[in-house]
Formats: C-alpha cells, sequence, structure tokens
C-alpha cells in the first residue's frame, strides 16, 4: 500500500493525498493507492499539484494499516507524520495532545 505525500507550499505543513484529490493534514486520512497503475495515478495527480504550485516534493510512500489507522512503514515517515521531534508542544504532535 502506497499513498502521495508532499510538503504544502504555502506553509510547508506536511501534507497526504486523500480522497476528491485534496491534501490532508492526517496521513489516516490520505488515499491508498494499492498497485503500479493506481501509484501511478497517484503520482500523476501530485505532479499537476505541484505544477499548480500547491505542494512540493511530491513522493509516494509506503504504509501499512494498523488498529483501522494508516502507519507509515519508514521511520523518516513516522517522523513526518508526528511533527517535530525538537519541540513536541508545536506540530501535529501538539494537535493530538489538544484533541
Amino acid at each position: 500500500m502506497q499513498v502521495i505525500t508532499a510538503n504544502r507550499l504555502l506553509d510547508g505543513e506536511v501534507v497526504w493525498l486523500g480522497l476528491n484529490d485534496e491534501w490532508v493534514e492526517s496521513v489516516s486520512d490520505a488515499r491508498v493507492f494499492d498497485g503500479k497503475e493506481a501509484v501511478a495515478e497517484g503520482w500523476a495527480l501530485g505532479t499537476a499539484a505541484e505544477k499548480d504550485q500547491k505542494v512540493v516534493s511530491v513522493y509516494e510512500m509506503a504504509v501499512i494499516e494498523e488498529d483501522g489507522q494508516l502507519v507509515p512503514v519508514r521511520l523518516r515517515e513516522k517522523i513526518r507524520a508526528a511533527g517535530p521531534t525538537t519541540h513536541p508542544e508545536l506540530g501535529k504532535q501538539a494537535q493530538a495532545v489538544s484533541a
């Protein structure tokens, strides 16, 4: 299973391609692409958004499903999904605590 990720150009926030081709701020809300053709479709949507200057640095990443939630496979992607490691009171980590 793959998802498409990037950074939103407006504020640098890590985002994932979600349903209806919207960029979402949680990997759990990402649209899953399975198989080469589906990943190629997702890549094309991401590349188009990059050309429209909505996002930058588009790439695909592997995820698995744990307890009904999408979870990144690689450590780098887990860190990007959680937010900055230096200040847990900032970014996605702070949002999780306040929720």
